[in-house]
């Protein structure tokens, strides 16, 4: 059996991988880890809980807010929450722990458990594991005075969230730094749904909101990050300076320009980057990223005298890799950015404002404003039935990567990864041109097949 927690948290099929019973036992044995590691010490340990608006996120969350309780912690139910909100509010108000209900950007079936730590950061490998071995364990249960209690936020949990976004960009006061600006919102039908756009009208903007009206059955459903068709139709049709689209727990953002064209993750961090360096607010003049962000991007940010740092896909590894070196931004393609200036994870909205921002100083479009990132084209393709575990130990294979990568020279790379769960490879080549990223890869491919077949 495999590890329970990913790179993500615990994530499955609600109600048969991530159950009700599952909850229950990952909240008691989580205060149980922590307790005995001398977290809760000297006070009555406390904990907030939060949701995406899934229909199975009701149930999961009473049952986590049910185990952390009965082994003897406070909790308090903000309900439905961006991941990040839950976060900002862990690391600010002093509770010991955080629990998300969430599985991001999967089909609304999907649900998962994410735990994060006293100050706001996710758990680290060993703990996430010790509360795994102690799942189900025989313990003894307190009475009387010493069982939690749990109540329910009023609604000023998000107020407090929206004021910190909305003042990372300067909005305190009467001061509304984004007046001017039409900004067109696709909320996923997720967690965000309120908080994204009433952050982006505190600030300024004129909005104009999509798919805000979750009912616990279309989070993500053809719209949001993952699906942006709709939101680029809408920012042509509503003359809106662009658009930016979350996914189900806004812990993602992508943007469209004002012609419909999607922005991807790669061209916002470059220009957060630029505009950070230009602040002088960028650490180390350095941006991470995983090894999936294109090369174009690493080609900018080096003319542009910005270093990159290279991590494993996963916010998980950027932000290992920022708070090891103290880096203020880095994140992923997919729009999952993080700047440790404000926040400990990637934050949607918070990356939604600060893009606004950028575009109400400069006065420029997004589109020009993107167009110093110039993407090279890229190809992927997956190679399936072949023995994963020699990818990166065939000298047949290696070799032919070998000679790609000299053909490809400086402006192209070739980049093989085996899947986590299934018996595949991938395969992605990035070149000067179309086709010869196409013919790199589909030769890459045949060597996969025929080097590592089964």
């Amino acid at each position: 059996m495999g590890r329970l927690f990913g790179t993500d948290g615990v994530r499955g099929l609600a109600n048969r991988d991530v159950t009700a019973e599952l909850a229950l036992d990952l909240g008691v044995a989580a205060a149980h880890v922590l307790g005995s590691s001398g977290e809760f010490e000297g006070h009555r340990p406390r904990a907030v809980v939060g949701r995406d608006p899934r229909a199975s996120g009701e149930f999961l969350s009473a049952a986590v807010a049910a185990g952390l309780a009965s082994a003897g912690v406070d909790v308090v139910n903000v309900g439905v929450l961006p991941t990040p909100g839950i976060a900002y509010l862990t690391g600010t108000t002093g509770v010991d722990l955080g629990v998300v209900l969430s599985a991001s950007h999967n089909a609304m079936p999907d649900n998962g458990i994410k735990f994060f730590a006293r100050g706001g950061v996710k758990l680290d490998d060993h703990v996430e594991d010790a509360i795994e071995a102690r799942l189900r364990e025989d313990w003894e249960r307190p009475v009387g005075a010493a069982v939690g209690r749990i109540s329910t936020d009023s609604g000023r949990a998000g107020e407090q969230y929206v004021e910190h976004l909305v003042a990372s960009v300067g909005g305190t006061g009467d001061a509304t730094p984004l007046a001017g600006l039409r900004i067109a919102v696709d909320c996923a039908n997720g967690a965000a749904s309120e908080v994204g756009p009433a952050a982006l009208r505190a600030a300024g903007a004129d909005v104009v909101v999509i798919n805000a009206s979750p009912d616990g059955r279309n989070i993500n459903e053809k719209c949001g990050s993952t699906h942006p068709e709709q939101l680029q139709a809408v920012v042509v049709a509503s003359e809106s300076d662009f658009g930016v689209a979350f996914d189900g727990d806004a812990d993602r953002c992508l943007a469209v320009d004002h012609t419909g064209t999607l922005v991807d993750g790669d061209a916002i961090m470059g220009i957060l980057a630029l505009t950070l360096r230009d602040q002088g607010r960028l650490a180390s003049d350095t941006l991470v990223v995983t090894v999936m962000s294109n090369l174009g991007l690493i080609l900018a940010m080096r003319e542009s005298g910005i270093a990159t740092v290279q991590t494993g896909v996963g916010d998980r590894y950027v932000l290992e890799a920022m708070r090891a070196e103290g880096y203020s931004l880095g994140g992923e393609q997919s729009g999952h950015i993080i700047l440790s200036e404000y926040a400990t994870t990637g934050d949607g909205v918070l990356t939604a404002l600060k893009l606004a921002a950028r575009v109400a100083e400069t006065g420029r479009r997004l589109a020009d404003l993107g167009s110093v990132i110039t993407r090279l084209p890229q190809t992927l393709l997956n190679v399936p039935g072949v023995d994963k575990a020699r990818a990166s130990t065939d000298p047949t294979l290696l070799e032919a990567v070998a000679t790609a990568e000299a053909e490809l020279g400086e402006t192209g790379r070739v980049l093989l990864r085996s899947s986590g769960t299934e018996p595949l490879v991938r395969v992605m080549v990035e070149a000067a041109t179309q086709d010869q990223a196409d013919r790199t890869a589909a030769r890459l491919a045949d060597v996969v097949r025929t080097s590592l077949a089964l």
